[in-house]
């Protein structure tokens, strides 16, 4: 039993602590716990080494998380008094690999299981160099999300070329699902079991904490309403999309709803017909749309054939160059399956009754100047109303409303309104008190304001305090999100200064790196600062939570 402080303490800690904190908390108590029982039930734990330890903690990631993850590592180090240093990958000299003494990776996975960008260059400068990393020691933490084939790929492959290369594993591979927090508690603590013995003797095996299993929940539901929000003249075809399910779906503002697509019944007979088999329903569950350049490289040694596209639907492979008929079979094992498709959603469960909506744009792109369609958007875009659908809920911690007093700046140009749709509806039913800002792009105002009506409402209610938009195309000089940010420089910095925070949704290239460079330029104008301080002022709000990204 506690002592009356002690509980009391506790209490006041679980009271004022936000959910993340409190799994974090679980985590590392768990572990801590672990620790007490390895060292012979003793609760005095030194957490220093034997000797000075100097952990370098490097990142790879492209949404973020990696490197939020490491930022909090490297604080929680700090606290415990051990000399920590965080590095982006991409800063990293590898030449210097194996000088170091110990080093922990944070490493996420994208696309078909590929490095972040910003990681690729590092891992094939390690695999092709001829290092002796014997003096090394390492863990790798893998960010990735367990719905995919290729589950923490970017990790797998790190922690093998490190270990052909002679380096050490302080702790085996850990592989953390999309809902990480907890499994990132349990890595550190596990981590701190292994510093009790590092640069020593002792050869005592740390056995990781049984991780925790993934949240996900599979929801079956069906299509109520559908609708294409663009008018008669727009040369896009986005829907809004309203979702009903017998079971109460759980979400939040800020997550996502993941989506498995299936294939066109005609599609795939044609694929299966080629290669002369009658069994087409192998191909059922392989993706077979929009296939990437390296994907089609391996399809070129298999036909032994040039395939010039970037990127291409299989069907279209096969009907263009006609290649020699090989087994299906062969061609089925260089296929990934489908992966699901993450949509932003766009209600909030307060305001519309346990509906989930989406906004979701179809994908369209050109092959041999042919407009193509992506599997997902073409799926949802043609899916039958009252039909039963399957998906789930892809909690994300790092895109969250925070208190309902704080002032926020939304940027969302195109689809990357969904979120933002869901802040403002839940913030309106709450009757949050804090200021709202929304940034809006897209082509034309015509054709494709979405969700016109309703933002025009809380803009006369007061929900949404202030509304700039950008329409690209309705004047000689494109105008885009970026351009307003600027405009507004002077209010836009007195939001942040006066505690605002900044949500980004959207694709990632070039928008949200065109619109991160307007913030900066306009914090150094309006502050007198120099843009690599303007830099450090917007990572210190990254690291508060107060400046967000959901880009793709």
């Amino acid at each position: 039993m506690l002592s009356e402080t002690k509980l009391s303490l506790l209490q006041q800690l679980a009271q004022s602590a936000s959910k993340e904190e409190i799994i974090w908390s679980k985590g590392y108590l768990s572990g801590f716990l672990d620790r007490v029982e390895l060292l012979g039930g003793t609760t005095e734990i030194n957490t220093i080494s034997p000797v000075a330890l100097k952990p370098l903690i490097i990142y790879g990631t492209e949404t973020g998380n990696s490197k939020k993850v490491a930022s909090n590592l490297l604080a929680s180090f700090k606290k415990n008094k051990i000399q920590a240093k965080a590095i982006d990958v991409f800063q990293y000299d590898v030449a210097k690999f194996e000088k170091e003494n110990l080093v922990l990776f944070v490493m996420s996975t994208q696309g078909e299981g590929e490095f972040p960008q910003n990681a690729v260059a590092f891992y094939e400068k390690l695999k092709a160099s001829n290092a002796n990393l014997s003096k090394v020691s390492f863990a790798v933490l893998g960010l990735g999300d367990s719905s995919y084939p290729l589950f923490s790929n970017a990790g797998i492959l790190l922690d093998e070329v490190l270990a052909e290369k002679g380096a050490k594993r302080l702790l085996p591979l850990v592989k953390a699902d999309v809902d990480f927090v907890e499994t990132v508690a349990l890595w550190e603590a596990d981590l701190q079991k292994a510093f009790q013995n590092f640069g020593s003797n002792v050869t005592n095996e740390v056995k990781p904490t049984n991780l925790p299993t993934s949240h996900k929940k599979n929801y079956l539901g069906k299509i109520s309403h559908k609708v294409v929000l663009n008018d008669i003249g727009s040369n896009k075809e986005t829907y809004h999309i309203e979702i009903e399910s017998d079971d109460e779906i759980q979400y939040e503002p800020g997550d996502a709803l993941g989506i498995v697509p299936k294939n066109k019944e005609e599609e795939i007979k044609a694929i299966a017909n080629y290669f002369e088999e009658e069994n087409h329903s192998i191909l059922a569950d392989k993706n077979v749309r929009g296939l990437s350049k390296k994907s089609l490289d391996a399809f070129s040694k298999l036909f032994e054939i040039e395939i010039i596209e970037d990127k291409a639907n299989l069907l279209d492979v096969v009907q263009k160059y006609q290649p020699k008929k090989v087994k299906l079979d062969d061609v089925v094992a260089l296929l990934l399956p489908i992966s699901p498709r993450l949509y932003s959603i766009s209600s909030s469960s307060e305001a519309h009754d346990g509906q989930v909506h989406l906004t979701v744009s179809l994908n369209k792109f050109k092959v041999d100047d042919e407009v193509k369609t992506g599997l997902t958007s073409e799926f949802l875009a043609d899916f039958t109303l009252e039909e039963q659908l399957e998906f789930y809920i892809h909690k994300n911690q790092n895109f969250r409303l925070l208190t309902e007093e704080t002032d926020i700046i939304m940027i969302g140009p195109g689809t990357g309104i969904a979120p933002f749709r869901s802040f403002l509806a839940e913030r309106d039913v709450t009757g949050a008190e804090g200021k709202n800002w929304l940034f809006f792009g897209e082509q034309h105002f015509v054709h494709d304001f979405y969700y016109q009506t309703e933002i025009q409402e809380w803009l006369t209610t007061g929900v949404l305090t202030k509304l700039d938009t950008a329409f690209s195309r309705d004047q000689e000089r494109k105008i885009y999100v970026q351009d307003r940010i600027r405009e507004k420089a002077t209010e836009f910095n007195s939001w942040l200064e006066n505690g605002a925070s900044i949500y980004i949704c959207g694709q990632k290239n070039p928008m949200s790196q065109d619109v991160e460079q307007a913030i900066v330029e306009v914090i150094s104008k309006e502050r007198n600062i120099s843009e690599n301080e303007a830099k450090q002022v917007l990572e210190e709000l990254e690291n508060q939570g107060k400046y967000q990204k959901d880009v793709y």
